[in-house]
C-alpha cells in the first residue's frame, strides 16, 4: 500500500499555446529523465511532441504518457493536446488521471479552450493545481488571471505564490507557506536558492499570506482558532489542508512561473507530490454486470480481482498498443483476462511502462500504474476484469463531429492502403468517423474540425503511402422540428401467408436546443393496446427514421416522440411490422412538424494587434457572426464571437493576410442554430441539384 500512496497519475492540460509541452519538458530534465532540454519550435521538437507532424507543426496531437521519480514519489505524467480538434485525447486521459495541472498563459488569462478543459476536469471530478506560465511575457498580470479563474470558470483559488517582479523584471516567486523568496540559478535554473523576502515586497507578502490562511482556515477548525488567536500556524498544517482542500476540489492552489525560463517548474513538481491525490485518495466506481448494473466501489488493492481500463489505441507496425489504467488487482504477463464488452478472454503478451516513444518492458502492475499492453486485440474504453469479477468502467464523453469532406483514392493500390489506413484512425480516435455516401458512393471523412481531418489525411499519405484526392469540406447540418405533431399511422400488407399488421399512435414534440440529449422516447401505453415486446422495436423504427432526414439527407436531432396508443394483430403482428410503422409514422409526423435546417455555431476566440481590431471585427460581422465581446490587453486585443461553421473554412489564411500574419484564433463548436431562411433555400437547393445530378 504504501507504494501506491507515492504514486501520482496526473495530466498536463490548457488552451493551446500556454507552455503544456515546454513545461513537461523541464520535469522530464529536472527528474533526470532527460539529460537535454529541448523546444517545440526548435528543429528536434520536444520529447513528448514525437511524432514527425508534431515536430513539424511545433503542436502536440497525441497526448504522450511518460513517468518520472521525483524525490520518493513516483509520477506519471501525461501531456495533452491544447488545440480543440484533439479534445477527445484530454477526455480520455482525464478519464483515467487522478489529478492535473491546469496551464494558464499569465496575459491570455482563461481562454476558450480553458474553459473547455475546466469542463472536462470537473466532469471527472479531477482535483487541479493552476500554474500561470510564461510570467516573463511582457504584459504578465496574474492578478487578472486569478479573477479570471474566479469568475469565468468559479473556482475557489488560494495563491499559494507571490511572484517578485513580471515580464523581463520577472525572477522568481515568494513562497507564501514558507514565507520566503524563492529563486532559480543554474544555466538551466536547476539550482533552487531561498532566501529572505526582498524589503519592498514584505508587506505585500504578508496581507497575500493573511489572505491564503483566511481561506484554508474554512477548512479547518485549528486553523481558524489559530489564526483568531493570532498564532503561529506549524507549516505542517497549511500543507495538510491544502491537501486535503485539494483533494476535496474546494480549492486550486494557484502557483506561477516560466517554464521556458526555468523558473518555478521544481516548486510544481513539489506541489503535485504534496497536494494532489494518490491511487487511494480517489474512489472509483464501476458497474457490476453481475448485480443489474449496480454501482460499485474499486478497492485500490493489489490482491483484489483485477479491473483495468484500456483508455487509448494505437496501431503501430508490430500489433497494437493499448494503454491501460490499473484500478484494482493486478495485471501480470503470460496470465489471460475477460474484457467486459466482449466476453472474450485475452491473454496478455508483453506489458511496458511508456516514456515518449520508448518503452521498458516490465512483468506486472497494480493498481495506480498506467502501463500499456502491446498486441492485445481491444477498443479505446474497454474493462479488463479478472476472475470473479464482471464490471465495466464508465466510458469516455466522445463529441460529435461536426465537419465532413470526402476522400478519393487515386488507384486501385490506394483504395486497399486508405482502407487499411481509415480503420486504425477509427480505432485510435473515437472523434473520427468514416462512412459511404449512398449516393455518389464516396468515402466520407467526419472529425472535430479542418486541422483534425487535415492532420489524419497528412498521416494516411505518409504513413500508409496512400494517395487521395480530397473534396470541399462539408458542414454537419440537421434537421429538426419546430412544432408539435400528431401521427396516426398504420402499417397494413398481405401477401398470402402470415402478413404484416403495426398501428401507432402519438406525438411528436420538438425538445428545447440546449437539451442534453437529441432524442427522447416516452411510452404512454395502457392496458396491454400494444404488447410490451413490440415497444422496443417501436423505439428503434423512430430512432432509424432519425438517421436521414426528409428535408436534405441530414440527421435528425431534437425530437420527443411519445407513443400514445395503438393496436395489434395476433397473428400478423411483428417487431418488424412496428419498426417498419415506427418509421414510416416518423417521417410523416416530421414533415407536418415545419422542419428546419440547423447549422454548427463555433465559439471563435481572436488575439489580434489593437490596430488590425476593427477590421478583422468588420469581416466577422460579414461571416454572419456576433460579437460577444472584447478585451483589450496591452498591445493586442481579444474579440470574443460566435460565427456559423459554413463560414470559418480557411479563415486562418484570411486572418493572417488582415493581421500581417500577427493574429491568432481558435474555436469550438458550442451549439446548433436554426439556419436563416434564405440561406435554408439555398442549401436544399443544392443539396437537391446534386441530388439530381446523380
Amino acid at each position: 500500500m504504501e507504494r501506491i500512496r507515492r504514486i501520482r497519475n496526473i495530466g498536463i492540460s490548457a488552451h493551446i499555446d500556454s507552455g503544456k509541452t515546454t513545461l513537461s519538458e523541464r520535469i522530464l530534465y529536472y527528474a533526470g529523465r532527460i539529460h537535454r532540454m529541448q523546444e517545440v519550435h526548435d528543429g528536434g521538437g520536444a520529447t513528448l511532441d514525437y511524432m514527425e507532424l508534431e515536430k513539424e507543426r511545433g503542436i502536440t496531437i497525441t497526448s504522450a504518457a511518460t513517468q518520472v521519480d521525483w524525490k520518493d514519489k513516483s509520477v506519471n505524467i501525461i501531456d495533452t493536446p491544447g488545440h480543440v480538434d484533439f479534445t477527445v485525447e484530454v477526455e480520455r486521459s482525464l478519464r483515467v488521471l487522478d489529478g492535473a495541472i491546469m496551464v494558464l498563459c499569465s496575459v491570455g488569462g482563461v481562454q476558450s479552450q480553458s474553459i473547455t478543459v475546466d469542463q472536462q476536469m470537473k466532469r471527472y471530478n479531477v482535483p487541479r493545481i493552476a500554474f500561470i506560465n510564461k510570467m516573463d511575457r511582457t504584459g504578465a498580470d496574474p492578478e487578472q488571471v486569478h479573477r479570471d479563474l474566479t469568475e469565468k470558470l468559479n473556482l475557489n483559488v488560494v495563491p499559494i505564490q507571490m511572484n517578485i517582479g513580471a515580464g523581463d523584471d520577472f525572477v522568481g516567486v515568494i513562497d507564501l507557506i514558507t514565507s520566503e523568496a524563492v529563486t532559480f540559478e543554474g544555466d538551466s535554473g536547476e539550482n533552487v536558492v531561498r532566501s529572505a523576502i526582498p524589503d519592498r515586497h514584505i508587506d505585500a507578502a504578508a496581507k497575500a499570506r493573511h489572505d491564503m490562511l483566511e481561506v484554508l482556515s474554512m477548512f479547518n477548525d485549528e486553523m481558524m482558532e489559530l489564526l483568531l488567536e493570532d498564532k503561529e500556524i506549524p507549516e505542517q498544517m497549511i500543507h495538510d489542508t491544502i491537501r486535503e482542500a485539494t483533494i476535496n476540489r474546494d480549492i486550486v492552489p494557484m502557483m506561477m512561473g516560466s517554464a521556458f525560463k526555468n523558473k518555478g517548474v521544481q516548486l510544481v513538481i513539489d506541489a503535485v507530490c504534496d497536494y494532489l491525490p494518490s491511487p487511494l485518495d480517489r474512489c472509483s466506481f464501476a458497474r457490476d454486470h453481475d448485480n443489474d448494473g449496480t454501482e460499485t466501489p474499486l478497492a485500490c488493492d493489489p490482491d483484489a480481482p483485477l479491473v483495468a481500463m484500456a483508455f487509448k489505441i494505437t496501431d503501430e507496425p508490430f500489433g497494437q498498443l493499448s494503454y491501460t489504467r490499473i484500478y484494482q488487482g493486478r495485471i501480470q504477463r503470460g496470465n489471460k483476462y475477460r474484457n467486459a464488452r466482449t466476453s472474450q478472454t485475452v491473454r496478455i503478451g508483453r506489458i511496458v511502462k511508456m516514456h515518449a516513444n520508448d518503452r521498458e518492458e516490465i512483468d506486472d502492475a497494480g493498481p495506480g500504474d498506467i502501463v500499456a499492453l502491446l498486441a492485445v486485440d481491444c477498443a479505446s474504453g474497454d474493462t479488463f476484469c479478472g476472475e470473479g469479477v464482471n464490471y465495466s468502467l464508465e466510458s469516455i464523453f466522445v463529441a460529435d463531429p461536426v465537419i465532413s469532406l470526402s476522400i478519393v483514392p487515386k488507384s486501385n493500390g490506394d483504395q486497399e492502403k486508405m482502407a487499411k489506413a481509415l480503420n486504425r484512425f477509427m480505432k485510435e480516435d473515437p472523434t473520427f468517423r468514416v462512412s459511404t455516401d449512398p449516393e455518389t458512393n464516396q468515402t466520407v471523412i467526419a472529425g472535430m474540425g479542418e486541422l483534425h481531418l487535415d492532420v489524419y489525411i497528412e498521416r494516411m499519405r505518409r504513413e500508409f503511402k496512400a494517395d487521395v484526392t480530397v473534396g470541399v469540406p462539408n458542414v454537419s447540418y440537421r434537421e429538426a422540428p419546430t412544432v408539435k405533431y400528431e401521427f396516426n399511422y398504420k402499417h397494413k400488407k398481405q401477401t398470402g401467408g402470415s402478413g404484416q399488421y403495426a398501428h401507432v399512435v402519438g406525438r411528436l414534440i420538438p425538445m428545447e436546443r440546449d437539451a442534453e440529449s437529441y432524442y427522447e422516447f416516452e411510452d404512454n401505453i395502457v392496458s396491454g393496446r400494444i404488447p410490451s415486446e413490440y415497444i422496443p422495436a417501436v423505439n428503434k423504427g423512430f430512432q432509424q427514421a432519425m438517421k436521414k432526414g426528409p428535408l436534405a439527407g441530414y440527421e435528425i436531432v431534437g425530437c420527443k416522440m411519445c407513443l400514445d396508443d395503438g393496436s395489434y394483430h395476433s397473428v400478423d403482428s411483428s417487431e418488424m411490422a412496428f419498426r417498419i410503422a415506427a418509421k414510416d409514422a416518423f417521417i410523416e409526423a416530421f414533415k407536418g412538424s415545419k422542419p428546419c435546417l440547423l447549422e454548427p455555431i463555433m465559439t471563435v476566440q481572436l488575439e489580434i494587434p489593437n490596430e488590425f481590431q476593427g477590421p478583422v471585427v468588420g469581416d466577422l460581422n460579414s461571416r454572419r457572426g456576433m460579437i460577444l465581446g472584447t478585451e483589450m490587453k496591452d498591445t493586442f486585443t481579444v474579440v470574443n464571437a460566435e460565427v456559423p461553421l459554413s463560414n470559418m473554412f480557411g479563415y486562418a489564411t484570411v486572418l493572417r493576410g488582415l493581421t500581417k500574419g500577427m493574429g491568432t484564433f481558435t474555436m469550438e463548436m458550442t451549439r446548433y442554430s436554426k439556419v436563416p431562411a434564405k440561406l435554408a433555400e439555398e442549401i436544399l437547393a443544392k443539396r437537391n441539384d446534386q441530388a439530381a445530378k446523380k
